[in-house]
């Protein structure tokens, strides 16, 4: 299949701190939206806002508020249909306060500021977020992740009767150390919504050698996740520092595989495997074949998804600290040698990456946002896509 071209275009600059962004039709006219959140320093007090860029359909963005004025900082969020009522909501982290909220679409959600939620305000340094029903309730419950506690929880969704109050929280595990994703799939094939999760470890001048405590591991779902414990799986506790990656069947056999980054923690030269990688589930959940990628200095975060549309995936993703956004392709053999595009180079601190299809042509394109480094890289703080334009058209000569 020919490899598709992409061109670049800038939803939004002048952010103030931009780590994170998301995906979905929030007013349901068919397009594609987008959300970010937004941090800025009022009389010495950080306070976040968060936004949604309404699609026209073609890919031209218009900004609407969702909230703002909130103290800490507002990052990675999740977005779905929280309340039942038809309508995509977003879960968010409040990173520096240790709070997960939630914003309530009305279904006039360009009439802002949305009805705020809170979630749990017990979450030290929450990092990441995921939606799914745990407890086959047919509501989305949410399962958190805190990098500087190592926990992982899940919280129930009350009801409407409960939404003016905190949801009932459970811990999964208190031991991971530095969490940072937590996505859910069906990982078992069981029809429950498992947890992938990626703990970073220890940072590099505190245990290079195992035992560093970074791993790849799955919680398996009990079933009765209220009362029972989830079963803890190792995918990888050799390789250092996985920080993002996505559950996502890569071989089309049904069974869910994983892609993660690696690296962007490590400080200075790369002295071990700064890279992209995939998991190939053997069975279960309970044997895993890791499949080398590509490296990729400092890489934050890993996405698979078919960009040119020949039935296979590709991976896109982001380094951190060299400031790049690639994707990566095979010959038809996901387990076979891959080759590497760039889309954007010197973009310090790119982060979150996520791809959908933003001009519905069925062709997917990238969009991706990068933060200044936590203040430590030349000011970047921007909001990008990249329209995948198909195959490049053949020259002729005369």
């Amino acid at each position: 299949m020919p490899t598709p071209q992409f061109s670049e275009f800038l939803i939004q600059d002048g952010y103030r701190y931009l780590f994170g962004v998301a995906a979905a039709d929030i007013d349901r006219d068919g397009a594609v939206d987008l959300v970010t959140p937004d941090i800025l320093e009022v009389d010495g007090e950080r306070k976040s806002s968060l936004y949604w860029f309404r699609n026209d359909g073609s890919g031209n963005f218009h900004r609407h508020l969702i909230w703002e004025g909130e103290p800490g900082w507002f990052e990675r969020h999740a977005i779905g249909d929280i309340s039942g009522n038809g309508w995509p909501d977003v879960a968010v982290v409040n990173n520096l306060l240790g709070h997960v909220v939630w914003f309530a679409n009305d279904g006039d959600p360009a009439a802002g500021p949305w009805k705020r939620h809170v979630i749990t305000t017990d979450i030290p340094r929450a990092y990441d977020v995921a939606l799914a029903d745990f407890d086959g309730s047919g509501t989305l419950d949410v399962a958190v992740a805190g990098y500087t506690t190592n926990i992982v929880t899940w919280h129930k969704n009350p009801g409407p009767d409960g939404w003016d109050h905190e949801w009932p929280r459970y811990v999964i595990d208190d031991a991971i150390v530095e969490a940072r994703t937590v996505r859910a799939a069906d990982i078992a094939g069981n029809g429950r919504m498992d947890l992938l999760c990626a703990g970073a470890g220890a940072r590099e001048a505190e245990a290079t050698p195992p035992p560093h405590g970074s791993q790849i591991v799955w919680y398996e779902n009990p079933g009765d996740p209220q009362s029972q414990p989830w079963k803890k799986h190792i995918i990888d506790d050799k390789a250092r520092c996985p920080i993002h990656g996505h559950p996502i069947d890569m071989t089309g056999n049904g069974a869910m595989d994983v892609v993660m980054a690696f690296g962007q923690l490590m400080g200075g030269p790369p002295r071990h495997p700064h890279e992209v990688v995939w998991y190939e589930n053997l069975g279960g959940g309970l044997e895993w074949k890791r499949h080398h990628v590509g490296e990729l200095a400092y890489a934050f975060e890993a996405v698979a998804a078919d960009l040119n549309g020949d039935g296979n995936l590709e991976i896109v993703a982001t380094s951190w600290g060299d400031g790049k956004v690639v994707w990566f392709e095979h010959a038809g053999d996901p387990r076979g040698p891959w080759a590497m595009h760039t889309l954007k180079e010197n973009w310090h601190a790119a982060n979150q990456v996520t791809v959908a299809d933003l001009t519905d042509n069925g062709r997917l394109d990238v969009v991706a946002v990068a933060d200044d480094g936590s203040r430590r890289v030349p000011i970047t703080n921007e909001l990008r896509w990249w329209r995948n334009d198909g195959p490049a058209s053949k020259k002729t000569t005369k």
